[in-house]
């Protein structure tokens, strides 16, 4: 079976659990797998990759055979998967991942406030079911 890339979010937040809806309708060719940071699997992925979750607060990209990417290089090296008109997000790689980092930031500090949280991870539908680890 070919290895996929998976992608860790934020389980409980409104614009993560949105952003992984956007990604599975344009993931054609489900190249990717999803877990929430919370769950034991990507308790599991963090904890083998040296990763503290307490200080890294971002949507986290593990490629097979790369350790991970994480926050705007992250979302950046989704979105070029999608190819087409997302091959244009490319661009942003121009600017110093520490500017695209610092609005990344803003946006994962203000998160809750502008989108909501929930008490609990998504739980997907059953026909979303294979595209998450357990």
């Amino acid at each position: 079976m070919e290895a996929k890339k998976i992608i860790l979010f934020d389980g409980v937040c409104n614009l993560c659990n949105g952003a992984v809806q956007f990604i599975i309708k344009r993931d054609k060719r489900s190249v990717f797998k999803f877990a929430s940071l919370q769950s034991e699997i990507g308790k599991q992925l963090t904890k083998e990759r040296g990763i503290d979750t307490e200080l890294l607060d971002s949507i986290i990209l593990i490629e097979p055979g790369i350790a991970y990417y994480s926050k705007s290089t992250a979302a950046l090296e989704i979105m070029k998967s999608f190819g087409g008109i997302w091959n244009l997000t490319r661009l942003f790689t121009v600017l110093p991942e520490g500017f695209r980092d610092i609005v990344y930031d803003f946006i994962a500090k203000n998160r809750y406030k502008w989108f909501g949280k929930k008490d609990a991870c998504m739980i997907p539908t059953p026909e979303l079911q294979s595209r998450f680890l357990d």
